[in-house]
Formats: C-alpha cells, structure tokens, sequence
C-alpha cells in the first residue's frame, strides 16, 4: 500500500475557509429561511470592467481563426503582459523590473505557496501571526513547521505577533532564519508598513542573509502616499525579495485567474557547499516544469487592466470597495467594537467583545444576525480575540450586515 506525505497529518485543522464554508452550510441547512450575508472570505462581488470583458471577447475571437489561434504560452507569460506590467506597476515608481523577471500564473495564493519548493527542507521560515494560512500550512506540507504544540504553534516556525499593542507591526526575528513571509498591506489585519518600517526589513534581510517572500495583492488599496506599493521602492530589496502581485482583488480576476511573482536576478539562495545559486533561474525552471502557464485570452484581459479606460474601471472598483471599508469600521466603531484596517486595505480587524473568543463570536454572528465573517484565530495564535471582515461584498448587503451586527450587540 502506498504510504502518505505524513507532513499533511501534522496540519492542526481543515483549511481555515473549509471549515468556515462547512460551518454556514450546517447552519443553512438547519435553517434555510435565513438569509446569510457574507463578508468573511475576501471573493469580489463586482464584474469585471468592461475593458477588461472586452479584451476577452476580441481574445476569443483570435482563438476561433486559424491564422491567430494560440497553443501552448511561454510558461512565465506572454511578453505584451509583462511589459505592461514592468512599465505600470514599476517604472511608474521609479522602479526597474526587467521582463524576465516577471512570471505570470493563475494566483498569488498558488505561488506563495509553491516558491517554498525551491527552498530547502531544513530552511527556517519566520512568518508574521496572524497569518494568511496558506504560507504556513505549505511548509507544513512541505515538512518544515515541525511538529504543533497545544497551543497550535509549529516547533519549527519562528512567529512574529502582530497584534495592537506594537501597532500590527511584525518585530525582527530574534534568532537566525532564512525566509520571511510578509503581507502589506496585511491580510487579515489591514496594516501597512511604513517606508522606515521596510527599510528596516531589507536591512535585516541583507545583513543576515534572508530571503524576504513579500506579498503585495492589495498595494492598489493603499490610500497613504507615504507606504509603498512595492519593497522594490526601498534601496537594496532586489538582493534579498521576492514579491508576488495580483489582480483578483484589483480587477476582479478571482475566477479568472492572474497574477504575477517577480525574482529579480539579483536574489540568491545557496547550495549545500555555500555556492550562489539564482532563485529567478530555479522559479524559472520550476514553473517550466510544473505550469504550462496562464490561458493567452485571460492575459489579455489582463492587459487591458493597463489601458486608460481599464485603469479608470479598476480605480473605481477599488473606490467601490474601499466605501464598504468605510462603512463597516464607521458601523462598527459606532456599535463601541474596537475596530482596525480599513483604511489602506479592503479588511477590517475586530476585536471582539469581552467574553467571546474568535469562533465564539463567529457563531454569535452567524446564528444571531446570520453574517459570516472569519475568525482571527484562523489566521494564526496572535489572531484569537479577534475577527476579520471584508469590504468586497455588495453594498446594499455590506450595509445591511453591519446594522445586523449593530442590533445584536445592542441586545
């Protein structure tokens, strides 16, 4: 009989939306009058812009003529798409990314948690808690969390609490590790970094030869123009990270699938000897191996985010969103709940009222004003007391949830 990967054993629950998803069907199926909003996971609910509906159709209708139909891609992307993504998203903050080190592939949740692969085993990964699970739960595969203690922490992981009383700012590890995972803006918090804060993580990263795994999904929702949209705005970055980019928040690709990594040359790991080794040329060679790249026609949606009629539609869904923010912290604040994010980012981080553990609070919403939102203790041990919202729902319904929620905690 074949024996498992026994690392999957070690995770410590189901993957923290399964759970969340298999909670709300249990509760519609004992009461299927109710009508559940939902702000827990962060799907968009807006259509994608109409440039971008365009470009799909006329890609469509290439595919359909023998003379400009398309095969297999280039498994880091079509040229036209990473050139638009090189001049936009870098050059227009004085940023070089050169087109060969962009890769482009069907989510920044699939690559963040496959770059773990051309990593070694025994690589000592530090990541900030809460934490998006899927950066934990990868290693954990992988086989390099170790075991988890009763408290639900990994012996092997290094934590970095974010939690309000240091402002949700991950502190330097205190001990030698060799990747850190970073999200700002955060999920699940809604936190930045400030130009300072991320300067002082090249630094650290230089100085100690670490990689940094810098997750930039949500830059499009940074309304401070004080907090960079790339690490690469800060001096040195290129040696030491790698950030992954998407458009499923920004244009609503969640079901269409796009997003990009960029390894700049300059990152390096090492061999067993101390030898330099090129992480663009092992992701290079991974995603040749393992990906046979993003359909030509969802690149080219992709590429209409950057004409002038798509960024105009992208600006105004991002707009969109970011007014539900609004509307939850204002609703919440006002209800007396301790309320942060929101404002550089499309999630709210609630503490939760005394007494009420995360899922405690979680049940109490869903059973009481039937909303579903995600509790903190999902994302990580830091987490727990916490609650996390999202602003991508409708509006109509977003404004609903939260004179729900108002009315229940007035009880």
């Amino acid at each position: 009989m074949a024996r498992v990967n026994e690392h999957y054993l070690k995770l410590t629950a189901s993957y923290l939306f399964s759970e969340i998803a298999r909670r709300v069907k249990a509760f519609q199926a004992a009461h299927p009058g109710a009508k559940i909003i939902r702000l827990g996971i962060g799907d968009v609910t807006q259509p994608l812009p109409p440039a971008v509906i365009a470009a799909l159709h006329a890609a469509v209708d290439e595919m359909g003529r023998a003379a400009t139909f398309r095969g297999y891609g280039p498994e880091p992307g079509y040229e036209f798409l990473a050139e638009l993504i090189a001049r936009h998203d870098y050059a227009s903050r004085g940023v070089t990314v050169a087109t060969d080190e962009i890769f482009v592939s069907d989510g920044a949740k699939s690559d963040t948690g496959n770059i773990q692969e051309i990593f070694a085993a025994d690589c000592v990964i530090a990541l900030t808690d809460p934490v998006y699970p899927v950066y934990l739960d990868s290693n954990v595969m992988a086989g390099r969390a170790g075991d988890a203690g009763a408290d639900g922490r990994y012996d092997r992981v290094v934590y970095l609490p974010c939690v309000a009383e240091n402002g949700f700012e991950p502190p330097l590890p205190e001990r030698p590790v060799d990747l850190v995972y970073l999200c700002f803006p955060n999920n699940p918090t809604g936190a930045v970094l400030s130009r300072a804060a991320l300067r002082r993580w090249v630094d650290w990263a230089r100085e100690h030869g670490a990689v940094l795994l810098y997750d930039a999904a949500y830059e499009a929702y940074i309304r401070d123009t004080d907090v960079p949209h790339s690490i690469y705005e800060i001096e040195g970055a290129r040696a030491v990270a790698i950030e992954f980019r998407s458009f499923s928040k920004t244009a609503g690709f969640t079901g269409t699938r796009c997003a990009f990594t960029v390894v700049p040359r300059e990152v390096q790991g090492r061999d067993a000897a101390g030898a330099p080794v090129s992480l663009n040329a092992l992701w290079l060679r991974r995603q040749s191996t393992k990906f046979n790249g993003v359909p030509y026609v969802v690149q080219r949606g992709a590429a209409a985010v950057y004409t002038d009629e798509g960024q105009k539609q992208v600006r105004a869904l991002v707009d969109h969103y970011m007014d539900n923010a609004r509307v939850i912290r204002d609703g919440l604040e006002a209800a007396g709940l301790r309320v942060y994010g929101g404002r550089n980012a499309p999630y709210i981080w609630v503490k939760t009222p005394p007494g009420l553990s995360s899922w405690d609070f979680f049940d109490k919403l869903l059973g009481e004003a039937h909303v579903v939102g995600t509790p903190g203790a999902g994302f990580g041990p830091s987490g727990e007391g916490y609650f996390r919202l999202t602003a991508f729902g409708q509006r109509g319904e977003t404004q609903e949830a939260v004179e729900r929620i108002k009315r229940r905690l007035a009880l």
